[in-house]
Protein backbone atom coordinates (compact mmCIF):
# COMPACT_ATOMS: atom_id res chain seq x y z
CA UNK A 1 0.00 0.00 0.00
CA UNK A 2 1.40 3.64 -0.92
CA UNK A 3 0.73 6.75 1.37
CA UNK A 4 -1.86 8.63 -0.03
CA UNK A 5 -0.19 12.04 -0.44
CA UNK A 6 -2.78 13.75 -2.85
CA UNK A 7 -5.19 16.35 -1.40
CA UNK A 8 -8.22 14.13 -3.50
CA UNK A 9 -7.08 11.01 -1.38
CA UNK A 10 -7.22 12.99 2.10
CA UNK A 11 -10.61 14.30 1.51
CA UNK A 12 -12.03 10.18 1.03
CA UNK A 13 -13.62 8.95 4.20
CA UNK A 14 -12.65 5.56 5.71
CA UNK A 15 -15.92 3.88 6.91
CA UNK A 16 -15.43 0.59 9.10
CA UNK A 17 -18.28 -1.66 10.05
CA UNK A 18 -17.58 -3.97 12.41
CA UNK A 19 -19.54 -5.91 14.82
CA UNK A 20 -19.36 -5.59 18.61
CA UNK A 21 -17.99 -9.02 19.45
CA UNK A 22 -14.86 -7.53 17.91
CA UNK A 23 -10.85 -7.57 18.86
CA UNK A 24 -9.61 -3.92 17.52
CA UNK A 25 -6.11 -4.62 17.18
CA UNK A 26 -3.33 -1.31 16.77
CA UNK A 27 -0.72 -1.55 14.98
CA UNK A 28 2.02 1.15 14.75
CA UNK A 29 5.26 2.99 16.12
CA UNK A 30 5.66 4.28 19.42
CA UNK A 31 3.84 7.83 18.91
CA UNK A 32 2.03 7.23 16.01
CA UNK A 33 -1.13 8.10 18.18
CA UNK A 34 -3.14 4.75 18.73
CA UNK A 35 -3.90 5.15 22.80
CA UNK A 36 -5.26 8.77 21.81
CA UNK A 37 -7.14 7.55 19.06
CA UNK A 38 -8.62 4.39 21.13
CA UNK A 39 -9.70 6.74 23.82
CA UNK A 40 -11.03 9.34 21.53
CA UNK A 41 -13.07 5.78 20.17
CA UNK A 42 -14.66 5.28 23.37
CA UNK A 43 -15.62 8.93 24.11
CA UNK A 44 -17.52 8.88 21.07
CA UNK A 45 -19.21 5.78 21.95
CA UNK A 46 -19.98 6.60 25.26
CA UNK A 47 -23.58 6.75 24.84
CA UNK A 48 -23.47 2.84 23.83
CA UNK A 49 -21.76 2.31 26.70
CA UNK A 50 -18.38 1.77 25.73
CA UNK A 51 -15.88 2.35 28.65
CA UNK A 52 -12.01 2.69 29.05
CA UNK A 53 -11.72 -0.79 29.98
CA UNK A 54 -12.17 -1.84 26.48
CA UNK A 55 -8.74 -0.82 26.08
CA UNK A 56 -6.06 -3.56 27.02
CA UNK A 57 -2.73 -1.94 26.78
CA UNK A 58 0.84 -3.38 26.79
CA UNK A 59 1.81 -0.14 28.35
CA UNK A 60 -0.21 -0.11 31.28
CA UNK A 61 0.41 -3.92 31.66
CA UNK A 62 4.16 -3.20 31.94
CA UNK A 63 3.21 -0.73 34.45
CA UNK A 64 1.18 -3.10 36.53
CA UNK A 65 4.25 -5.29 36.96
CA UNK A 66 7.00 -2.66 37.45
CA UNK A 67 5.63 0.88 37.50
CA UNK A 68 7.00 1.93 34.83
CA UNK A 69 5.06 1.90 31.04
CA UNK A 70 8.44 2.15 29.58
CA UNK A 71 10.34 -0.79 31.26
CA UNK A 72 11.40 -3.10 28.31
CA UNK A 73 13.08 -5.57 30.79
CA UNK A 74 9.22 -6.99 31.53
CA UNK A 75 7.98 -7.83 28.57
CA UNK A 76 7.22 -11.25 28.88
CA UNK A 77 5.61 -10.49 32.32
CA UNK A 78 3.24 -7.95 31.04
CA UNK A 79 2.19 -9.40 27.86
CA UNK A 80 1.21 -12.79 29.88
CA UNK A 81 -1.52 -10.10 31.41
CA UNK A 82 -2.31 -8.92 28.53
CA UNK A 83 -2.88 -11.90 26.32
CA UNK A 84 -4.52 -12.92 29.63
CA UNK A 85 -6.95 -10.03 30.26
CA UNK A 86 -7.83 -10.10 26.67
CA UNK A 87 -8.54 -13.80 26.74
CA UNK A 88 -10.83 -13.10 29.68
CA UNK A 89 -12.80 -10.42 28.38
CA UNK A 90 -13.65 -12.46 24.62
CA UNK A 91 -15.19 -14.99 27.49
CA UNK A 92 -17.37 -12.52 28.55
CA UNK A 93 -18.11 -11.15 24.94
CA UNK A 94 -16.59 -8.07 25.49
CA UNK A 95 -15.50 -6.00 22.54
CA UNK A 96 -12.14 -5.48 22.93
CA UNK A 97 -9.50 -3.19 21.75
CA UNK A 98 -5.90 -4.64 21.68
CA UNK A 99 -3.44 -1.48 22.14
CA UNK A 100 0.41 -2.45 21.77
CA UNK A 101 2.42 -2.04 19.16
CA UNK A 102 1.84 -5.15 17.20
CA UNK A 103 4.76 -4.82 14.41
CA UNK A 104 6.16 -8.08 14.49
CA UNK A 105 4.45 -11.20 12.93
CA UNK A 106 4.15 -13.15 15.77
CA UNK A 107 2.82 -10.90 18.06
CA UNK A 108 -0.42 -10.36 15.47
CA UNK A 109 -0.91 -13.91 15.59
CA UNK A 110 -0.63 -14.46 18.72
CA UNK A 111 -3.31 -12.21 18.84
CA UNK A 112 -5.28 -13.85 15.89
CA UNK A 113 -5.03 -17.00 17.81
CA UNK A 114 -6.78 -15.93 20.72
CA UNK A 115 -9.70 -14.56 18.28
CA UNK A 116 -9.95 -17.68 16.43
CA UNK A 117 -10.45 -19.98 19.77
CA UNK A 118 -13.10 -17.30 20.70
CA UNK A 119 -14.79 -17.00 17.47
CA UNK A 120 -13.96 -13.39 17.45
CA UNK A 121 -14.31 -10.87 14.09
CA UNK A 122 -10.83 -9.19 13.50
CA UNK A 123 -10.00 -5.93 12.68
CA UNK A 124 -6.39 -4.42 12.39
CA UNK A 125 -6.21 -0.66 12.06
CA UNK A 126 -2.66 0.11 11.10
CA UNK A 127 -0.88 3.76 11.56
CA UNK A 128 1.29 4.79 8.92
CA UNK A 129 2.35 8.11 10.27
CA UNK A 130 5.78 9.59 9.22
CA UNK A 131 8.69 9.57 11.25
CA UNK A 132 9.12 12.99 11.87
CA UNK A 133 4.99 13.30 13.48
CA UNK A 134 6.01 10.25 15.88
CA UNK A 135 9.48 11.71 16.78
CA UNK A 136 7.20 15.36 17.24
CA UNK A 137 4.84 13.02 19.70
CA UNK A 138 7.79 11.66 21.54
CA UNK A 139 8.88 14.89 22.64
CA UNK A 140 5.62 15.92 23.86
CA UNK A 141 5.12 12.23 25.83
CA UNK A 142 6.12 11.84 29.18
CA UNK A 143 6.66 8.30 28.96
CA UNK A 144 9.35 8.21 26.07
CA UNK A 145 11.30 5.33 23.80
CA UNK A 146 13.53 7.02 21.99
CA UNK A 147 14.54 8.13 18.45
CA UNK A 148 16.08 4.86 17.96
CA UNK A 149 13.40 2.87 19.07
CA UNK A 150 10.77 4.69 16.76
CA UNK A 151 12.76 4.64 13.72
CA UNK A 152 13.21 1.02 14.22
CA UNK A 153 9.36 0.64 14.54
CA UNK A 154 9.15 2.42 11.22
CA UNK A 155 11.42 0.09 9.91
CA UNK A 156 8.95 -2.84 11.05
CA UNK A 157 5.76 -0.90 10.10
CA UNK A 158 6.53 -0.94 6.63
CA UNK A 159 7.03 -4.91 6.54
CA UNK A 160 3.89 -4.80 8.68
CA UNK A 161 2.11 -3.39 5.81
CA UNK A 162 2.90 -5.63 3.32
CA UNK A 163 2.75 -8.74 5.50
CA UNK A 164 -1.11 -8.44 7.12
CA UNK A 165 -2.45 -8.50 3.46
CA UNK A 166 -1.20 -12.60 3.79
CA UNK A 167 -2.69 -12.75 7.04
CA UNK A 168 -5.95 -13.88 8.18
CA UNK A 169 -7.63 -10.73 9.49
CA UNK A 170 -11.08 -10.26 9.03
CA UNK A 171 -10.94 -6.53 7.96
CA UNK A 172 -7.48 -4.63 7.64
CA UNK A 173 -7.64 -0.50 7.35
CA UNK A 174 -4.09 1.55 6.98
CA UNK A 175 -4.93 4.60 8.84
CA UNK A 176 -3.39 7.62 8.58
CA UNK A 177 -2.54 10.67 10.01
CA UNK A 178 -5.43 12.79 8.13
CA UNK A 179 -7.49 10.05 9.68
CA UNK A 180 -6.29 9.94 13.43
CA UNK A 181 -8.64 12.99 14.83
CA UNK A 182 -11.82 11.42 14.79
CA UNK A 183 -14.21 14.48 14.61
CA UNK A 184 -12.75 15.62 11.22
CA UNK A 185 -15.37 13.25 9.76
CA UNK A 186 -12.32 11.44 7.51
CA UNK A 187 -13.27 8.45 9.62
CA UNK A 188 -16.38 6.62 10.35
CA UNK A 189 -16.89 3.70 12.31
CA UNK A 190 -19.90 1.92 12.91
CA UNK A 191 -20.22 -0.91 15.79
CA UNK A 192 -23.07 -3.13 14.88
CA UNK A 193 -24.90 -4.42 17.75
CA UNK A 194 -24.36 -8.01 19.35
CA UNK A 195 -26.75 -10.72 18.22
CA UNK A 196 -29.09 -12.52 21.09
CA UNK A 197 -26.77 -14.47 23.66
CA UNK A 198 -26.39 -18.36 23.26
CA UNK A 199 -28.30 -19.99 26.13
CA UNK A 200 -25.00 -21.39 26.82
CA UNK A 201 -22.19 -19.82 26.61
CA UNK A 202 -19.48 -22.25 25.07
CA UNK A 203 -16.38 -23.65 27.34
CA UNK A 204 -13.52 -21.22 28.33
CA UNK A 205 -10.88 -22.86 26.31
CA UNK A 206 -7.49 -24.33 28.59
CA UNK A 207 -5.43 -21.68 29.18
CA UNK A 208 -2.28 -21.41 26.84
CA UNK A 209 0.91 -21.56 27.19
CA UNK A 210 2.31 -17.40 28.11
CA UNK A 211 4.20 -15.95 25.26
CA UNK A 212 5.33 -12.16 25.41
CA UNK A 213 5.17 -11.77 21.00
CA UNK A 214 7.11 -8.65 21.72
CA UNK A 215 10.60 -7.77 22.64
CA UNK A 216 10.58 -4.06 21.49
CA UNK A 217 7.96 -1.80 23.11
CA UNK A 218 4.65 -3.81 22.72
Amino acid sequence: MDRADSPQEKRVPLFITIPERSLVVLCGPAGAGKSTFAHSLIQRYKHRKFAPTMIVSSDYCRALVSDDETNQFVSKDAFDIFHYIIRKRMYQNRFTIADSTALSTEARYNLLDLAAKYHYHTCLLIFDVPLDVCLEHEEQRHRRVGSEVISYHQEQLRKAIEDSQREPWKQVHVLREEHLTLNNNLIRIRILPPPPSPAHPPAEPQQEKSTSGENTRG
